[in-house]
């Protein structure tokens, strides 16, 4: 069993920066695929980001690339979003997802085989 906290999430002004991480308890992540997801009030949830657990290659949402920089640290068990340039258009509750040896497909959520509880992200105009 992965249990995964997500933290960093708040309030931040457009334009604005935000780091969000994901931790892992239980269970290394060595070998988990972890993606981020987001789900704005009204909207179905989307796809974000993604690392593979292997060679550490990363695929982004059009809406993520040059903006949103996804990276993992295994020896903490952790896996960081750095979100810049951010715009209100960003503003959901943000999920870490993690799925076993998982290399594609990233951008659905059904293949993902943990969750976290979500961080809430604001941006404001």
């Amino acid at each position: 069993q992965v249990q995964l906290v997500e933290s960093g999430g708040g309030l931040v002004q457009a334009g604005g920066s935000l780091r969000l991480s994901c931790a892992a308890s239980g269970r290394t992540l060595s070998t988990y695929t972890v993606g981020w997801f987001r789900q704005a009030p009204g909207k179905e949830r989307e796809f974000v980001a993604a690392i593979r657990w292997s060679g550490g290659t990363t695929d982004y949402a059009d809406s993520a690339k040059g903006r949103f920089t996804i990276s993992r640290d295994n020896a903490k068990a952790t896996v960081a979003l750095q979100m810049n340039s951010l715009t209100p258009e960003d503003t959901a509750v943000y999920y870490c997802a993690a799925g076993l040896l998982l290399t594609s497909p990233l951008n659905s959520g059904r293949v993902y085989n943990y969750w976290g509880q979500g961080t809430q992200v604001t941006v404001s105009s």
